[in-house]
């Protein structure tokens, strides 16, 4: 299993800006080791954040992202308390789920 993905919530109003690294290989598939053989790809497929529980937005992700991943956006009506979860899948089936609060301003 991968390490945790880290989470910044930083709330403005009613909204709040999310920055999220997600720690990942992300191989495209495209590379060779050192004897000349591809390197299989894996890479996350797909993410799901989830505001309370509730879905509210998912991603696909290809091979063109690159590794360990960093993601900027902005949550609307929030407050402080609320549950951001990040959840994905990648191309081996492994997946992970992580969750930050939403602080006071």
């Amino acid at each position: 299993m991968s390490e945790a993905t880290r989470m910044r919530i930083v709330p403005a109003g009613n909204n709040a800006t999310v920055r999220v690294l997600m720690s990942h290989e992300m191989e495209s598939g495209q590379r060779k080791d050192s004897a000349g053989k591809v390197i299989p790809a894996w890479h996350i497929q797909d993410v799901t954040v989830l505001l309370n529980g509730k879905s509210v937005m998912t991603a696909e992700w290809g091979t063109a992202v690159s590794k360990n991943p960093f993601w900027q956006f902005t949550l609307k009506g929030t407050k402080a308390g609320d549950k951001v979860a990040i959840q994905w899948k990648d191309s081996r089936g492994e997946s992970r789920s992580d969750e930050a609060t939403v602080g006071s301003i």
